[in-house]
């Protein structure tokens, strides 16, 4: 008789076989995780009989990673001795970067399958595997023999699991334990799972220890005089007011990367063009703490303004002209009605489109979706006295059976003229078709005194045909790049919600945690259910829903946002008393610290 882990194995081999003649499976026989992943491989075309991926022998064998996971693997090798399993380190793409094997015929086999340091072992490249779907599902996960989706890994199992930067939330690469198939072995999560902690507990101390080291350097050097500083590491930005002031969340991600470039190279000068168009000089050094290079030490020089940067009513290679984002932050807050906000980046574009709506000078707003693109047109459109609000004509509006869709014949029927503005919302979907006409309905309407405003996601995807529209080009921020403006925001938004709805302090910290895709508009909905749902005069924490409980950097099926929010829900319940919560889902109160690490949960704890 076959044993109940053989019997299975050949059940799962058989239903892949299946599923590769695209036959229809049986109900539960593959694991839901396991056949997603064998979906996203069969999309990708991904070999079932040879192990081919990408060979990367030139790495960085004292990166952070590397350095947290050597005595833990240490510890493991010494336990594995002779032993036939395999553990084995990857990066946050899949770069294997360490591996130490028990015995040397898996070994031999390892090296065969290509499954050893310098390799790639994502999913896009060798299927499903433990590694790849720990990475693609940013969850633990185990992968036994035939459900391996290529032929040559199916003599081995593996149990993954994401290593997450604990301060960010961020995976930054993968834990993964292999073993020639045999009878089950449960405790192979278990073991990976504790090697993870481990290792994350190693970085933890290592960014401590970075974040010292960036602190008393940016300390020295702001103690003397006010020169713009900013310091730079991987879980910490610190930055003086003279640079804060006058740089964004992209301005640090460009600064960042131009210091890295640097590497030990000490005191080194170079430009730096920002996203504004703006250039500023930088002075580098790079900070060392005693867990290794802690991050950069940039000293600013604004420059003035280079011939060849645009400037006001000057064109930059993209065809538009844009404002001087320095002098705008310079000036201080630029309120607008029913807005709020005095991150320097909103000033700059809420200063840019104040002019323009006073000129009428065309313009071509871009920003992530809910960043209140058309609502900060309205604002300035009204701030000028018009009396007519704004016109939107939708370029991505589906067509209707009776009137088709004709943005060219909407914008031609819009009302023109002076103290008037016409929005063309989704500028970046026009058809070619559709362009000419656009264009000149667009031309049109602004020789006749419109402001005409055009939105979209980035205005790289604005057609060639339609550019020379739009004189004028502003970005606005997304919410992330702003949190300083997250209290004025939520005071603005709970007025515009009424009824003298307020927020407990403790709202905040959540709020701030949250990466916001939708913005600014996503907040305000999150708002108004608070509001709706709350309890007492004031919005509280457990009047949030579920998802800013969690901060998970993944995207959730159904069924796990519906277990995210049953357990957040069960927590809140019972005041943050994990015991309890456990006993009332009736689970083990490890199983609740599991899954609140799993989706990231962070609620005060009382028991």
């Amino acid at each position: 008789m076959l044993s109940d882990s053989t019997a299975r194995d050949r059940t799962i081999a058989r239903a892949r076989l299946k599923f590769l003649q695209n036959a229809e499976l049986p109900a539960a026989v593959v694991p839901e995780g396991i056949l997603n992943s064998w979906q996203r491989s069969k999309y990708l075309g991904i070999g079932t009989d040879e192990v081919v991926v990408p060979y990367q022998p030139d790495y960085d064998r004292e990166s952070r990673l590397v350095r947290a996971a050597t005595p833990v693997l240490d510890r493991l090798e010494q336990a594995l001795t002779g032993s036939d399993a395999s553990v084995i380190v990857t990066d946050r793409n899949g770069w294997v970067r360490d591996r130490r094997v028990g015995e040397k015929r898996l070994s031999a086999h390892l090296d065969r399958v290509h499954l050893a340091p310098g390799f790639n072992y994502a999913e896009q490249f060798v299927g499903t595997n433990g590694i790849g779907v720990a990475l693609e599902e940013r969850r633990p996960n185990v992968v036994t023999g035939t459900e391996h989706f290529n032929e040559r890994l199916q003599s081995v199992s593996c149990a993954a699991a994401p290593i997450r930067n604990t301060v960010t939330g961020r995976v930054e690469g993968a834990m993964n334990l292999t073993c020639w198939n045999g009878p089950a072995r449960p405790l192979m999560a278990a073991l990976v799972q504790e090697a993870v902690e481990d290792i994350e507990r190693v970085m933890y101390e290592f960014s401590s220890a970075h974040q010292r080291a960036l602190l008393e350097a940016f300390q020295q050097v702001t103690h003397y005089g006010d020169r713009p500083v900013l310091c730079l590491g991987q879980d910490l930005v610190l930055a003086n007011t003279a640079a804060s002031a006058r740089l964004t969340g992209d301005d640090h991600r460009l600064l960042h990367e131009a210091a890295a470039e640097f590497g030990h190279a000490p005191r080194t000068r170079r430009e730096v063009r920002l996203t504004g168009g703006e250039s500023v000089m930088m002075r580098c050094r790079q900070v060392d703490s005693s867990a290794g290079a802690a991050g950069y030490l940039l000293e600013l020089a604004f420059t003035d303004r280079r011939a060849d940067a645009p400037g006001p009513g000057t064109a930059s290679r993209t065809g538009f002209r844009h404002g001087s984002r320095a002098e705008g932050a310079a000036a201080g807050p630029w309120p607008l009605p029913g807005l709020a906000g005095t991150d320097p980046a909103w000033n700059s574009v809420s200063r840019t489109v104040t002019r323009c709506a006073r000129d009428r000078t065309p313009l071509l707003l871009h920003g992530e979706t809910g960043t209140g693109k058309a609502t900060l047109v309205r604002a300035a459109h009204a701030l000028t006295g018009a009396s007519w609000a704004p016109v939107v004509v939708d370029a991505a509006a589906p067509a209707t059976p009776h009137t088709g869709h004709d943005p060219a014949a909407a914008l031609r029927a819009a009302p023109a003229g002076p103290g008037r503005a016409l929005i063309l919302r989704n500028a970046d979907e026009v058809t070619p078709e559709d362009e000419a006409a656009v264009a000149e309905a667009l031309d049109t309407a602004a020789a006749r005194g419109t402001w005409v405003v055009g939105t979209l996601h980035r205005a790289t995807g604005i057609p060639e045909s339609l550019r020379h529209c739009f004189l004028e080009a502003a970005a606005v921020p997304a919410l992330r790049h702003r949190l300083t403006d997250l209290p004025a925001l939520v005071d603005c938004l709970l007025r515009r919600i009424g009824g003298g709805v307020e927020c407990a302090p403790e709202v905040l910290p959540p709020l701030r945690r949250h990466d916001w895709p939708g913005n600014v508009r996503e907040l305000s909905l999150v708002l108004s259910k608070a509001a709706a749902a709350r309890r007492t005069y004031r919005i509280e924490v457990g009047d949030l829903p579920p998802s800013l409980h969690s901060a998970g950097s993944r995207s959730l099926s159904v069924w796990e946002a519906s277990e995210r929010d049953t357990l957040v829900q069960a927590l809140l319940e019972a005041d943050g008393n994990k015991l309890l919560a456990a006993q009332r889902l009736g689970i083990s109160r490890t199983t609740i610290y599991r899954k609140m690490r799993a989706y990231g949960i962070t609620l005060p704890a009382r028991g």
